[in-house]
């Protein structure tokens, strides 16, 4: 899952248990920020916007089922891009999906009484969401564990192309909206989700993620210095 230099400086190469528990903690905790984001009502991720917009195209599906659909049709992906790396053990990223879009429709229904008219609240609302979101994604790179498919697709296009991670991620983020626009205009006749918070969200979640790996790496530092100064006691 570790992306760059900094992603592996934090993984956690412990206990496979306490990975487990930290990933899926991670997964509650990003989809309890994607749910106030959307909540918030001023703009939400290219991921969100598109399976959001869905809800309105076709009702009787929720978010959740269409983030798993989308999950579904990026694995298929993947295996066109490159059949040859495909693995049987690639069908294991669909379990951790699976549980994203329980924990998704379950915190949906837990914040639809968040309804806030001033728009200052409505943007800190976003802020801290995004804070809520990133500090998730932030607990997954850590356990290291299990792609979603999505990141296992534009892992698969950095391995077939050798282009940057970061704008193979950007160009997929991008593609998310424009589809999300167009079957917008296509059947609601309006672009839904898509606003002034769409941009904040783009920036706010690397922030927030440089800063708890900073964060992160202070903590250890501050607590790998006592146990340094006990073992130059010892010897003594």
């Amino acid at each position: 899952m570790a992306h760059t230099a900094a992603e592996a400086e934090i993984v956690d190469t412990g206990s496979l248990t306490r990975r487990w528990i930290i990933y899926v903690l991670g997964i509650y905790i990003l989809t309890f920020g994607v749910s106030l984001a959307i909540r918030a009502g001023v703009g939400i991720s290219p991921q969100s916007s598109l399976t959001r917009t869905m809800t309105l195209v076709y009702t009787p599906l929720s978010q959740g089922t269409y983030n798993f659909i989308l999950e579904l049709i990026m694995l298929f992906l993947t295996y066109l891009v490159l059949p040859k790396d495909f693995k049987f053990k690639n069908f294991a990223s669909l379990i951790p999906a699976f549980v994203l879009a329980v924990f998704l429709d379950f915190n949906l229904k837990l914040t639809e009484f968040i309804v806030l008219e001033e728009y200052s609240l409505r943007v800190a609302l976003l802020v801290f969401a995004d804070a809520a979101l990133a500090f998730g994604l932030f607990l997954m790179i850590r356990a290291n564990l299990v792609l979603m498919p999505i990141d296992m697709f534009v892992n698969t296009i950095f391995k077939r192309t050798g282009w940057k991670w970061g704008n193979i991620k950007t160009g997929f983020d991008c593609t998310l909206l424009v589809t999300s626009a167009l079957v917008g205009l296509a059947f609601l006749a309006e672009i839904k989700f898509i606003r002034e918070g769409t941009i904040i969200n783009a920036i706010l979640i690397g922030q927030y993620i440089k800063l708890y790996f900073f964060l992160f790496k202070k903590w250890n530092a501050r607590k790998a210095a006592p146990a340094a100064g006990t073992l130059e006691t010892a010897a003594k």
